[in-house]
């Protein structure tokens, strides 16, 4: 945390996703766990919102996309409303940025892809657990992971079709940077849909 403010790097003023990207970059080599890490908020039919740690597995000019079960809680949510809020924190950087979009379901293909790339264990998980739904006790979890060990022994362990992941296409990003005393920047680029141009904007601490 410096004692005066520094001006905002700025690679490409029209492009958010340049500053997101150096910030990112940065925060893999300094921050000590999940850079990656990001809240995702969403709210649901009954009003209440919800905010969670998901990990998000890839971005790009598009948006970013993270990946779960499409029959969970949060995608409940996401089918009512599909405006969220997404904020990534580096303590170790004293940063932020904050994210407003729309969330969509990526093409079948990116999903197949991604989870093909996981462990094992992992892909045996997604198709035991019903998530968010009651569990009557962690053993009928692990006879669930056992039968789904014993279905796919055999050979390469297939996507569930109600796995997926999400895109999170923005339309306000705002990128925040602590300084003592309060003092803080905050940069806001803003859009009215996925097609139109950026705008800028500082904002008071």
């Amino acid at each position: 945390m410096s004692d005066a403010p520094e001006p905002f790097e700025t690679p490409t003023l029209a492009d958010p996703f340049d500053l997101f990207t150096s910030w990112f970059e940065q925060a893999k080599a300094g921050e000590p766990a999940d850079p990656n890490a990001t809240i995702l908020a969403s709210v649901g039919a009954d009003g209440f919102p919800t905010a969670r740690a998901m990990l998000m597995k890839s971005y790009d000019a598009r948006g970013f996309v993270f990946y779960t079960n499409q029959q969970s809680h949060k995608s409940d949510q996401l089918r009512f409303n599909n405006k969220v809020g997404l904020c990534f924190f580096w303590k170790s950087l004293y940063r932020q940025i904050h994210i407003e979009g729309i969330a969509a379901p990526v093409e079948a293909a990116e999903s197949d892809a991604y989870f093909a790339s996981r462990p094992r264990e992992s892909q045996i998980g997604a198709w035991a657990s019903d998530q968010s739904r009651p569990l009557a006790s962690r053993d009928v979890f692990e006879k669930r992971i056992a039968q789904m060990e014993e279905r796919f022994k055999d050979g390469p362990v297939p996507r569930p079709p109600h796995w997926g992941g999400y895109r999170v296409t923005p339309l306000r990003i705002e990128f925040w940077r602590g300084h003592q005393f309060r003092l803080h920047d905050r940069l806001v680029y803003r859009r009215e849909n996925e097609a139109a141009p950026w705008s800028t904007e500082r904002l008071f601490p």
